[in-house]
């Protein structure tokens, strides 16, 4: 049994090279060269998003900062307001941390070892290996969707790919398909197979160059594999923002703490538990600190889905004609023509877009 199990993972690894170098046509900028800052910007700009919708944020970003110097040495604002619209802001802003780690402990050079990698803000398991294997072809194996993907149904594995248990044999196996010096190349086959032909709905198995040997094909379970454990809940929330114009400036603030969004800019925001009337939202304490008398007009409204909320967000315009000091302090007049030089949330970016200046 164990010589079969061997000779079906020397068939995995060795079909897996061959098609990455026959037939596998895919190709990224970031993969012209091996400079550990492109890989590594890559990485960060294409985690939980697509390709199609990193793409184009990567190129703007390596035109704008071709170098990890430029980047780290780039105002918070500027870099935020480049990201615009790509979500997970928390990403941009390890983006900056780590950039200006590397300067300051490292010499501007990324370190040449996984331990090294992995103790960078924001790089975790998966980032240190893909950079240590494509920038410097070390022995580490990549485990994201696409590698559970493949590796689930090619070996028929039914132990859940988000449980402690099945992210460790994952790993184990993973790492020990990984070919001497071919580390680069086997970690990019993988993931390409698992995003063009072995994807999770409809999957070209007959274009697949390990469907001869494939568990799940041969017992019918493709559909069912991976298995997950987890179902993550989706909270809902219901934002209110109140365009407070005066003098035909607006007033906005940079959201902080530790909630979605960090570090970007907003309009003046109620959250209520539920989605409420105008004259409930008038006799929230918010409102009331405006002392405004005058309903709020709403302007526009909509739903936007993140990976664990659902924001239900309603704009209002509130011609403000009350005291400034009443205001928070951390929140500052914007002259409207100059709104599309701030950082917003995709959310407001949309709003402004279809209602006002953008």
């Amino acid at each position: 049994m164990a010589e079969k199990n061997n000779a079906k993972q020397r068939y995995f690894t060795e079909e897996l090279l061959r098609w990455h170098e026959q037939e596998n046509d895919r190709s990224f900028p970031w993969q012209e060269d091996r400079e550990p800052y492109k890989i590594w910007l890559s990485e960060i700009i294409m985690q939980q998003t697509r390709v199609a919708q990193g793409l184009p944020y990567y190129l703007r970003f390596i035109e704008k900062y071709p170098t990890l110097q430029l980047l780290a040495d780039a105002a918070d604002d500027e870099v935020f307001r480049l990201w615009q619209g790509l979500g997970y802001y928390n990403r941009c802003r390890n983006l900056l941390d780590t950039a200006r780690a590397v300067r300051a402990l490292h010499g501007g050079s990324f370190p040449k070892n996984y331990d090294g990698l992995r103790s960078l803000k924001g790089i975790g398991d998966y980032t240190a290996a893909a950079i240590a294997s494509f920038a410097y072809d070390l022995p580490h194996a990549v485990v994201d969707g696409n590698v559970y993907r493949v590796l689930a149904r090619y070996f028929g594995l039914e132990l859940a790919t988000d449980s402690h248990e099945g992210k460790k044999y994952f790993q184990t196996l993973a790492s020990s398909l990984l070919p001497a010096n071919h580390s680069a190349a086997y970690n990019q086959a993988i993931m390409d197979l698992g995003a063009t032909v072995c994807t999770p709905k409809s999957p070209d198995c007959a274009a697949c160059p390990l469907s001869k040997r494939c568990t799940a094909r041969k017992e019918g379970t493709t559909t069912l594999l991976p298995v997950k454990q987890k179902k993550m809940a989706v909270k809902s929330r219901h934002f209110n923002y109140l365009l407070l114009m005066n003098r035909e400036e607006y007033w906005v603030v940079k959201r902080k703490g530790k909630d979605i969004w960090q570090n970007l800019h907003e309009f003046f925001l109620i959250e209520t538990p539920d989605s409420c009337t105008v004259q409930a939202l008038m006799e929230t304490e918010e409102w009331k600190v405006l002392q405004q008398g005058k309903a709020p007009k709403l302007l526009w409204q909509t739903q936007q889905r993140l990976t664990h909320q659902m924001i239900e967000t309603r704009f209002f315009l509130v011609a403000y004609a009350g005291d400034r000091g009443l205001l928070p302090a951390d929140g500052f007049w914007v002259p409207g023509k100059v709104l599309n030089k701030l950082a917003f949330p995709r959310t407001i970016v949309s709003f402004l877009e279809k209602k006002i200046y953008f």
